[in-house]
């Protein structure tokens, strides 16, 4: 197989230029169906990109032999130099140092400390909604999700529009980036007319930001216990200290990688729950029955379906929908041979809809993720957090605070919509289209 490979000619790349800007997914679903699960993109100067929906690889790249590979230039160098070199962005030993040093400050333990700040900010957050009113869900669940990491971060109370401005700097990054991924033989434009050096300019806004509040924390002698003191508090194997510049970095993936993909899921999951009435009305069964008096731990605990209805709106609709990784030896995975060097792009949305993988793979199931099904079942194309050792790090912190979300909600308002379907905006994460949603209350 390993010559025998379908490939895709750049010249059909660039006659579907516009509309793989817009959105990629189409024109890779219609490559998959045309050449089958592995197929190679040409993508002009020479280089070329392996697209794979082959969940057996996912895992071969991301887990088996997670060593073999590298994040691609895309992440390390590109998405790097907007939110620096961190746990996201990271490669080889750097990353295995930091995964090390921040890994203590996601655990279960530690999440049980924060999860009540988690749960008022989302109280908060949710009071703004006007009932009865088609409002856009979107924005909101970007705040509330912006402000759970902020407040759980570095229990920051905005005064000015700090806040605010971190993201919208995020936003702007994003949009930059993206322009530059999919039309990468435009690059020299963007250098050249100055698109690059002003998001650059930006970005390095948001780091004066965050140095600000990182050297105000270090001078005050307060605890705050959130998660800010714990990575000063952290320590690397030689006794010392994080220093701004990494923190930096750490905390910036933290903001992006946290909000953004929190936030899809959140609306990707309401829109679908008003879609489905009769699956809402379970998730108000099991939700309306919480006493008062649960910790928000309890709370999450006994949120079962409502953590499935979660799952399944990942499953559908992946806020992180592909990944990619580089060979840095020689490889070979069943027939296949890869060559060091060989770009491999992992597509997660199309894994999570294959049919050979699920049963009825476009209709919302809650019921597949069961705990009654043995995991076994699905976990091999499964794949909302990533695999392997770089699964992400805040995959529980993220589940608690929808399922908090999601409940919250539930209980309080009936969910309904005149969208007539879900609509999908793919960036460097998938994004609902459009979110409009009316809220009763109950």
């Amino acid at each position: 197989m390993g010559n025998t490979i379908p490939i895709v000619s750049f010249s059909k790349v660039l006659k579907n230029a516009s509309r793989i800007l817009k959105n990629p997914l189409p024109f890779h679903h219609e490559n998959f169906e045309k050449h089958g699960d592995i197929f190679r993109v040409q993508l002009g100067f020479g280089h070329s990109v392996i697209f794979t929906r082959d969940a057996g690889l996912a895992k071969h790249t991301l887990q088996k032999q997670h060593r073999n590979y590298h994040k691609s230039p895309l992440q390390s160098k590109d998405l790097a130099k907007y939110i620096g070199e961190g746990l996201l962005t990271a490669n080889g030993e750097k990353w295995l140092k930091q995964r090390r040093l921040i890994q203590p400050a996601f655990h279960k333990k530690k999440l049980e400390e924060i999860i009540g700040t988690i749960q008022s900010v989302i109280k908060e957050e949710l009071s703004l909604i006007q009932p009865d009113k088609t409002i856009n869900v979107f924005p909101l669940m970007n705040d509330l999700a912006f402000k759970v990491v902020a407040k759980s971060l570095f229990s920051y109370t905005d005064t000015g529009n700090t806040i605010t401005r971190l993201q919208f700097i995020t936003q702007e990054a994003q949009k930059t980036l993206i322009k530059e991924i999919r039309q990468p033989y435009k690059r020299w434009w963007f250098h050249l007319s100055g698109k690059i050096r002003s998001t650059l300019k930006l970005t390095q806004e948001a780091r004066d930001i965050l140095n600000d509040i990182i050297d105000e924390r270090k001078k005050s002698d307060k605890s705050y216990n959130d998660l800010l003191d714990m990575l000063l508090e952290s320590r690397y194997e030689d006794g010392g200290a994080m220093d701004n510049e990494q923190l930096i970095d750490e905390i910036l993936i933290l903001f992006t990688a946290g909000h953004e993909t929190t936030s899809n899921a959140l609306t990707f999951t309401l829109l679908l729950l008003a879609f489905h009435p009769e699956i809402q009305e379970k998730v108000y069964n099991e939700v309306s029955g919480n006493e008062q008096d649960l910790s928000p731990m309890e709370k999450v605990a006994r949120c079962q379906y409502t953590k499935q209805c979660i799952e399944e709106s990942m499953r559908l609709y992946p806020p992180a929908y592909f990944s990619d990784r580089v060979a840095i030896n020689d490889d070979q995975y069943d027939d296949l041979s890869l060559k060091k060097g060989t770009t491999i792009l992992i597509s997660f949305f199309e894994i999570h809809r294959h049919k050979s993988n699920w049963v009825d793979p476009l209709v919302f199931n809650p019921d597949r993720f069961d705990p009654s099904i043995d995991k076994k079942e699905y976990s091999d194309w499964y794949f909302p957090f990533g695999a392997g050792p770089r699964m992400c790090i805040g995959n529980n912190f993220a589940m608690s605070e929808m399922i908090l979300a999601v409940s919250e909600l539930v209980k309080k308002y009936k969910i309904t919509t005149e969208l007539k379907e879900v609509m999908i905006k793919p960036l460097i994460t998938l994004k609902p289209q459009s979110s409009g949603l009316k809220f009763t209350k109950r």
